[in-house]
């Protein structure tokens, strides 16, 4: 609130107290349970961060908006409540879009705030700094996007915002609020009854008892069923249910990368570790939170039994049939279909046949066999090989269950998620959806931040270079993050011959245990599974700021990790 007087006040009495967009949307924000802002700081929202940072909302300034925005929609994964990013116009707001868009595709809430230029000067395209019709813009990339024109309509903008970032299908959502707008000044008593605080965000959507029942009888007519995990099965926090379910069926599962710990890795009903095997030849697939998009080959032969039929769980009945027809949706929150489905399946009526249990478990026990020849191969390989360095990660974390990972790369993505098990939920964030790259730290940041629990980031050196900056803001904050470089000088690899005197497009060199250094974190360079090892400890329990440079074999992984197959088939490049 400001003390001032109105430009129309009466010249008697004493003057009305007043207020301005600035206050309002902070004043919103903290109404509606804001804890956390993630942004970069400059015209026309400085002052929004200030006075957050004043009012007991903590503000962790980034780099680059980008990463602000990916931290964002961690927060949102993790607390199931929008993340904040707060960003500047165009450029900034640009930046940002990346990572709302991303999160958008994720199903993750999150509200990108961004100022913006004068209104009567954009449309009229006259020039305005950093000129940019920001809502027009952002439209096609989120899951809505709202414009701000008055100051006593900032909190309904906001209000609007969380509830559809939240509600239904979660995801991103833009809000507008030019510079204009946040200095406009209005009396108090009026703004303060502008504002109101969300009740319900996001309410249970129950499924039809009919669904149920159909999904129960298609299940429990499987000689071959399976349940597949999805991130949506950890985010929507019905974890009780899901592993009651499970384990009273005996149903055979899947986890998808993100769903990892949901059940623990270790689980003996996980088909994980036979993957391939279990897609193949389930004819009944229950999907609990996943999607049958790229990531499940779209449901579709070879990778699949040409004639499974699926059960499907979403909160969003558009999802259903958009690759292959589903024989039971089941449509509402995830929490309220697997109470109906507990409560509705007879004791005994789904079960697992003996020979498809056998089955999965004599494939299982060949494929920890094969896997277990190249991990001790990798254990004293040198130059370090990806494995070599990923059991040594894997022996300390599983010492440190607290810990979160996040993890993106190529190879020490896929390396990393078959080799590193979860025990606890929602523990495991990585690159999702759009397999993008540059979510490393500021998905660290937003765990650290929300969580208060210890980070390790796994990165490949490729994928860190997109956020690796950010290690000045883990620093400048104290946070509790260890970031694990996997460093094979490379784009996939590092042996690429030079041509024409330039290196090669997948050639890169850096000592990025150097950088941390600059920012006051510890920096270490490991070229053993032992030194990793013996880093990692002792970065974890200092509970301070990291690097790890791991030193790989430049000549140790393959082309696009795991998804070699969708570069395009041309002519082979020669050299």
């Amino acid at each position: 609130m400001i003390e001032a007087s109105l430009p129309d006040a009466a010249d008697v009495g004493a003057p009305e107290a007043v207020t301005d967009g600035i206050h309002l949307l902070v004043d919103a924000l903290r109404l509606n349970d804001i804890r956390n802002i993630y942004g970069v700081v400059g015209i026309p929202i400085t002052d929004v961060a200030r006075l957050a940072q004043a009012s007991g909302i903590r503000f962790i300034g980034f780099r680059h908006e980008s990463d602000a925005g990916h931290a964002a929609a961690a927060a949102g994964f993790l607390t199931q409540y929008p993340g904040i990013c707060l960003t500047v116009s165009a450029p900034g707001f640009l930046n940002g879009l990346v990572a709302l868009a991303n999160a958008t595709t994720n199903c993750f809430p999150m509200v990108q705030i961004s100022g913006s230029s004068e209104r009567h000067l954009v449309d009229l395209q006259r020039g305005d700094y950093e000129e940019m019709d920001q809502l027009a813009a952002a439209r096609p990339f989120c899951k809505a996007a709202y414009r701000v024109q008055r100051a006593e309509d900032i909190g309904r903008g906001l209000a609007r915002a969380l509830r559809t970032a939240a509600s239904g299908r979660p995801g991103g959502v833009y809000l507008d609020i030019p510079a204009a707008v946040l200095g406009e000044v209005i009396p108090a008593s009026q703004g303060a009854a502008s504002l109101w605080k969300l009740v319900d965000p996001a309410p249970r959507q129950l499924p039809d008892p009919a669904a149920v029942d159909r999904a129960i009888e298609l299940l429990a007519g499987a000689e071959r069923p399976l349940v597949v995990l999805g991130k949506g099965a950890a985010y929507a926090r019905a974890d009780e249910q899901i592993r009651e379910f499970v384990e009273s069926t005996g149903l055979p599962y899947i986890p998808m990368s993100m769903a990892k710990g949901l059940l623990p890795d270790d689980h003996p009903q996980s088909a994980a570790t036979t993957r391939s095997q279990a897609l193949k030849r389930a004819d009944v697939v229950l999907l609990l939170g996943a999607r049958l998009n790229w990531l499940l080959g779209h449901g579709d032969s070879p990778q699949w039994n040409a004639s499974a039929k699926f059960v499907q769980v979403d909160i969003a009945a558009t999802e259903m049939d958009s690759n292959q027809p589903i024989a039971a949706p089941l449509v509402g929150d995830i929490g309220s279909v697997m109470n109906a489905l507990l409560e509705r399946a007879k004791p005994g009526q789904i079960t697992v046949p003996t020979l498809w249990r056998e089955e999965l478990s004599t494939r299982s026990a060949q494929n920890i066999a094969k896997m277990a020849v190249r991990l001790e191969a990798a254990a004293t390989a040198l130059p370090m090989k990806f494995l070599g360095a990923l059991q040594a990660i894997r022996n300390v974390l599983a010492d440190n269950p607290q810990a979160y990972v996040v993890n993106e790369g190529a190879n020490a993505l896929d390396l990393a998620r078959n080799t590193i098990g979860m025990q606890v939920p929602r523990h495991r964030l990585d690159s999702g959806t759009w397999g993008v790259m540059g979510i490393g730290m500021g998905y660290a940041i937003a765990a650290a931040v929300e969580t208060g629990d210890p980070v390790v980031a796994i990165e490949g050196d490729s994928a860190f270079g997109f956020s690796g900056m950010e290690i000045e803001a883990i620093c400048r904050y104290n946070l509790s993050i260890v970031t694990v470089v996997l460093n094979n000088s490379g784009v996939y690899k590092g042996d690429a011959p030079a041509v024409g005197g330039d290196p090669a497009p997948t050639v890169l060199r850096a000592r990025h245990e150097v950088m941390i250094t600059a920012f006051g974190g510890k920096g270490y360079r490991a070229t053993t599974p032992d030194e990793v090892a013996s880093a990692l400890r002792e970065a974890l329990a200092a509970r301070a700021p990291a690097l790890i440079d791991c030193i790989i074999d430049p000549s140790d992984g393959t082309k696009s990790g795991n998804i070699a197959h969708l570069n395009p088939k041309g002519i082979t490049v020669q050299h």
